[in-house]
């Protein structure tokens, strides 16, 4: 499976008094790419809800945070896919800049029925997709 890269600037909004990127706020870039990573494969997450009755979600994050982004500064964030299971995708996740790991994480996501929110078999169409590119 490929590795898929979307390129972030981080915001004032994104940082603390410092101007150095808030922890929690590597979730939401985590969660940016993995959407765009999606679109990119032709899946918009609203439209598997409407369509199929699924949704996508997060069942669990470790992350290990090596160095600071800040204000400013134009970083890469990775997506790939390191294991398909019946119900669940984990992803390698890693925040780069100017060719230096800030950050990795390992996040696991959970494919759910929405009306129910109970576990719902990742469909093969999505699974074909994120295995072929």
């Amino acid at each position: 499976m490929t590795v898929f890269h979307w390129p972030i600037r981080v915001y004032y909004e994104d940082t603390d008094a410092g101007g150095v990127v808030f922890y929690a706020n590597y979730l939401k870039f985590f969660e940016r790419a993995r959407t765009e990573m999606l679109r990119e494969l032709g899946f918009e997450q609203d439209q598997l809800r409407m369509e199929h009755n699924l949704i996508f979600v997060v069942r669990s994050v470790q992350i290990d945070y090596l160095k600071s982004a800040q204000f400013n500064d134009l970083i890469d964030v990775s997506a790939q896919v390191i294991k398909s299971k019946r119900v669940s995708l984990d992803f390698e996740q890693i925040v780069s800049s100017q060719g230096q790991v800030l950050c990795k994480g390992h996040v696991r996501i959970a494919c759910l029925q929405a009306d129910t929110m109970t576990p719902k078999k990742i469909p093969d169409f999505i699974l074909e997709k994120l295995n072929n590119d």
